[in-house]
């Protein structure tokens, strides 16, 4: 978008044209920094491909020094790009990511999505930080949909995994971070809006790829997959079941059973009250919660089943 040399890569892979993609394009022309070029890639261009091959496909073409990944329903904020350069500048930075948070205009079912992933209790294990602004850290695994990268380390590691879909981001950060020794900075000024899967199918479809894919690199790439917080679903599903189970069996552990499901109802239920107060909508509140509910259970009985798979289709 500049006549001088392009210092940024923009690639977005897509199906085929959508409001999303439009509205991406529209954000991306009001950007403050306007030495980048963009990179488009419909099926009509590349094929039927996923994600993660038409991003190493476009990654051989781009002429900027850094890429810059970013979903096809994501547009950016107005300081996206200026943001991530300034963490570029500092030493032994391989990658730049932030927030991709809900946009005010999602519907409903949407927004509710949205807070089930930015709870705390709804996706601790994902990390809360990525779906709203907080503090600047270090990290070691995080998703492409908004994902900025230098050329030569994208190079070096071989650029994605693209055996995999989802989890294709977890290969490339793993990689960059234990392999190259470098680092991954999340900025909250690194900003995108990503607009959510709406509840409940498009959202538990989505729960439900990420837990296999979670579960399967919970044993092929335990340094970052293999961690408490993605195997609490797991044992509260266990717990729920075989706990009921064993205190019928052995009655004096029914007290202890019953008031361990009370206390998740009652976090659930604080869930949900704060969910309201925050957004005045006592339907989006009761969705969140039920959302939230969907996803522990889902996610819980995918992990295992993921992690006891010996391979995953491409």
């Amino acid at each position: 978008m500049a006549n001088h040399k392009i210092i940024i890569s923009v690639i977005i892979p897509f199906i085929k044209t959508n409001p999303y993609v439009e509205q991406c394009l529209n954000f991306l022309k009001k950007q403050s920094f306007k030495n980048f070029e963009i990179i488009l890639l419909p099926d009509s261009a590349t094929g039927p491909l996923g994600p993660a091959q038409k991003r190493d496909l476009a990654a051989k073409r781009a002429n900027g020094e850094i890429l810059a990944f970013i979903d096809d329903d994501a547009y950016p904020s107005k300081d996206w790009l200026k943001s991530a350069l300034r963490c570029f500048q500092e030493k032994d930075v391989a990658a730049v990511c932030g927030p991709g948070v809900t946009p005010p205009d999602d519907n409903i079912f949407q927004r509710s999505g949205g807070w089930v992933n930015s709870l705390w209790f709804g996706s601790g294990g994902a990390g809360t930080y990525r779906f709203i602004p907080q503090k600047r850290r270090l990290v070691d695994d995080y998703p492409s949909m908004n994902f900025l990268i230098r050329k030569t380390d994208f190079n070096s590691v071989g650029g994605f995994d693209t055996h995999f879909w989802p989890g294709e981001d977890t290969k490339l950060c793993l990689d960059l971070v234990y392999k190259l020794k470098k680092k991954i900075i999340y900025h909250p000024q690194v900003l995108v809006y990503h607009h959510r899967k709406p509840l409940f199918l498009p959202h538990l479809q989505q729960i439900s790829r990420f837990a296999v894919h979670r579960g399967h690199f919970a044993r092929i790439l335990p340094a970052t997959s293999l961690r408490f917080g993605y195997l609490i679903p797991t044992l509260f599903v266990m717990f729920v079941l075989f706990g009921y189970i064993i205190s019928l069996l052995y009655n004096p552990l029914l007290p202890v059973y019953l008031v361990i499901i009370v206390l998740y109802l009652c976090i659930l239920t604080a869930n949900i009250v704060y969910v309201m107060l925050k957004t005045g909508s006592i339907l989006v509140s009761v969705l969140t919660g039920s959302g939230i509910l969907l996803t522990h259970i889902l996610y819980g009985i995918l992990f295992p089943y993921g992690y006891l798979k010996k391979s995953l289709k491409q």
